[in-house]
């Protein structure tokens, strides 16, 4: 059983998504070490991309900042060993936009990120009826292909569903990634639709920023992600986290956050 096997056979899973590169990749080391410190079961990991479809503007701004401080794709993929060597186990889903994977080659990715130790890829903007090939390479591979399903057709659910492996992220809501106040009134239905045809653990993101709502989530599906939320606390703190005196308690900060929304207490470092 492989490593993200392994802990997907957990209940309420836990899936904070950081924007690599955001704002260093040197500081994303210790940013993903925290985030296991912190309860972290899997690691969604975005790769920077100027037309970053299915984010909104907070997510959107991370990548811009990390495409300035020069991160690429290739220099991601190399940081993964190196994050393993300083002790981060937890499995990483690299989530990335179709288009530099076109500009890469899917064939030179997908054996480079299982030589780097990823665990999984996940493609916003790759229809599932073009994810075919990709999908069929990271299989071969020992990749998860992780699939995205939104609220559509029950035929359509199915479809999705029924195929997925890893575990089947469901978009909470249409639209682009962003912290919501409330969650959709019929999100409970929806993630009951998916589990009817599921054979992995159904996961929600879109729009969570609150223990309240992790809570609530937590009664009818598998686990959550939450990703704008914790870009945010980043960003705020971008200039400290590249100031080696200021770093620590930084760090301490979202660690505090991530320990709020888990319903942990957190640790001094």
């Amino acid at each position: 059983m492989n490593r993200l096997a392994q802990v997907l056979q957990k209940d309420d899973l836990f899936i904070p998504f950081i924007t690599a590169g955001d704002p260093s990749l040197d500081v994303t080391i210790e940013l993903l070490l925290s985030l296991q410190k912190q309860g972290a079961d899997v690691i969604e990991l975005g790769v920077p991309y100027s037309d970053p479809l299915a984010d909104g503007p907070t997510i959107q701004a991370a990548s811009i900042r990390a495409i300035k401080a020069g991160t690429t794709l290739p220099q991601i993929l190399k940081m993964i060993p190196l994050a393993r060597s300083k002790g981060v186990h937890v499995p990483i889903i690299l989530f990335t936009y179709a288009n530099p994977l076109y500009q890469y080659g899917f064939e030179t990715f997908v054996e480079q990120a299982s030589t780097f130790e990823v665990d999984g890829v996940l493609v916003p903007d790759l229809p599932f009826e073009e994810a075919q090939t990709l999908a069929t390479l990271c299989k071969a591979n020992g990749l998860s292909f992780i699939s995205m399903v939104a609220p559509t057709s029950r035929e359509r659910i199915k479809k999705i569903a029924s195929s997925a492996s890893g575990f089947l992220y469901c978009v909470s809501t249409t639209g682009v990634t962003g912290a919501r106040d409330q969650l959709p009134a019929d999100l409970k239905k929806f993630i009951d639709t998916v589990k009817q045809h599921a054979q992995v653990p159904c996961v929600v993101g879109f729009g969570i920023h609150k223990r309240e709502q992790v809570e609530a989530i937590q009664q009818y599906a598998d686990g959550v992600v939450i990703g704008s939320a914790i870009v945010k606390e980043i960003e705020k703190r971008g200039k400290q986290l590249l100031i080696e005196r200021e770093k620590e308690k930084a760090l301490a900060e979202i660690e505090h956050y991530i320990g709020e929304l888990q319903g942990i207490n957190t640790v001094s470092r």
